[in-house]
């Protein structure tokens, strides 16, 4: 053994008055470093501390990271934080939804909205209908037709979920085909309500683009721009609520509704009419045993002044205690509306997308395994424009506090109002609408026609395309065709 003699790792660091550097070192290392003896030979002292120095950087990138957020660790800088992702979507660059178009997607402005639609025209697709015979039969028939259509999405949904369908229906139609972007989906600009004010509007309060008017009068605005006198409306889902209601703001320019998995809540069928003129002659036999009795008994005429009195006492009260109720309602609305528009609403909104999004969408067909990843982009997309969530959470408190529908019957209650044709489609596994509403809803409206598809879920027009357009083009052949044949409803 030479004269300068063997230590520890710790004889070396007390001997050389070196600090030990502030990196990571694994328990392995420090072992290793502890069993192992150093020479203190001055002119391998560099060396050996060099050594150490480059293990350790190698530790801290195997064990703790990479190189280069270990270098920043040492020069101080922070380490880049992980990009947030929503649903698989990057959110740290969220784009204007113009730069996310497709090449066939076109913008116009209605009430300072920039409105995202397409349009399928059936004479540029004839040539492709000539080729065999099949389509020119189809071809001549659609010509007896010509309505144009207006497709709504759903919940949550673009004119994405149209994509299948949209030239097949143009052919059906022998017309043009349209489909937009509610306010809040899709590509449709995100408006926000503090800046918000319709232009050349001399309305105190505009007009909220994320309420159930503004659908309505947005639909009116594209039946004017298909220079259409009538059109078909077809809603999907929560669409349905769009296009039913627009029958009843504009009911001489639906030539047709069909009805697609409508999230419409059929009302229980009972014999009103009947309740009704039964309620109308108790009526009449009680006036008519008062009168009688009135004549006997002085006494009982003063006892039916006093109970009229004290009728119109109670009437008064109740009206009072209505106002009263109508200012809680107005302050639990404004309490609620607050609540929904918060950070944490914002919040809550980004983890149940992100948590829920993608699986809802599967979750909507009968075969999940056929949801393609080219059907999740579709349907994930619009997360990439910018101000997507705040514009979902304006959507969810205007319809929980919209109070124009207030003046209006209930929707449930008017059904059997409509008077133009109806078809009702739905798929007998659909796990979000069940099929047994459609059901009940078909028989709630006046001569509507009712087709389960077998073996679907809630997106009929994406996962059985065929079958549905064939529906469709039956339905309006039967009804604008020429043929007298009966609807038969499936539901008995």
């Amino acid at each position: 053994m030479t004269s300068v003699g063997f230590v520890t790792i710790h004889q070396f660091l007390f001997l050389t008055r070196s600090p030990l550097p502030k990196f990571p070192i694994s328990q392995t290392h420090f072992l290793l470093f502890q069993s192992t003896k150093l020479s203190l030979d001055p002119k391998r002292v560099n060396l050996v501390s060099l050594s150490m120095v480059a293990s350790a950087s190698s530790s801290a990138s195997v064990g703790g990271g990479s190189g280069a957020e270990y270098s920043e660790q040492l020069l101080g800088g922070k380490p880049k934080q992980r990009k947030r992702r929503i649903a698989g979507v990057d959110q740290d660059e969220l784009l204007d939804p113009k730069l996310l178009a497709d090449p066939d997607s076109f913008f116009c402005e209605f009430k300072g909205v920039q409105i995202h639609h397409k349009v399928c025209d059936a004479e540029s697709h004839a040539q492709n209908l000539l080729q065999d015979e099949s389509s020119s039969r189809i071809l001549s028939q659609t010509k007896k037709i010509g309505l144009p259509m207006i497709l709504f999405h759903g919940f949550g949904a673009s004119l994405f979920s149209w994509h299948r369908v949209m030239k097949p229906l143009a052919r059906v139609t022998g017309s043009k085909v349209l489909a937009f972007d509610r306010p809040a989906f899709g590509l449709t600009s995100r408006v926000n309500l503090s800046e918000h004010s319709s232009p050349r509007s001399e309305d105190k309060k505009p007009l909220n683009p994320y309420s159930m008017v503004f659908s309505v009068l947005a639909t009116l605005y594209f039946i004017e721009f298909l220079a259409a006198e009538k059109v078909v409306l077809v809603g999907h889902s929560a669409g349905s609520i769009v296009a039913v209601d627009t029958y009843f703001e504009a009911p001489g320019r639906v030539a047709a509704l069909i009805l697609v998995a409508p999230a419409i809540l059929a009302p229980l069928i009972s014999r009103n009419v009947v309740k009704e003129n039964q309620s109308r002659r108790d009526v009449q036999r009680q006036e008519d045993g008062s009168n009688l009795n009135i004549q006997r008994n002085p006494f009982i005429g003063l006892w039916n002044t006093v109970s009229t009195f004290s009728k119109y006492i109670l009437q008064a009260v109740m009206r009072l205690v209505n106002g009263m109720g109508a200012m809680f309602n107005t302050l639990y609305k404004k309490a609620l509306s607050a609540i929904l528009r918060s950070a944490l609403a914002v919040m809550l909104i980004r983890m149940v997308i992100d948590k829920f999004g993608v699986a809802a969408v599967r979750n909507s067909w009968y075969d999940s395994t056929r949801v393609t990843e080219h059907v999740v982009y579709g349907y994930t997309k619009p997360l990439r424009a910018k101000g997507w969530d705040k514009a979902l959470v304006e959507y969810t408190a205007a319809m929980l506090t919209d109070s124009s529908s207030e003046s209006k019957p209930p929707l449930t209650n008017r059904l059997n109002e409509i008077s133009c044709p109806v078809l009702v489609v739905t798929g007998d596994s659909d796990r979000l609408v069940p099929s047994w509403n459609a059901e009940r809803l078909s028989r709630a409206i006046p001569g509507s026609c009712l087709e389960v598809i077998k073996n679907c879920g809630h997106l009929p027009h994406e996962e059985k395309a065929e079958e549905f357009v064939s529906i469709v083009d039956k339905f309006l052949h039967r009804v604008f065709g020429g043929s007298q044949e009966q609807c038969l409803q499936a539901a008995t």
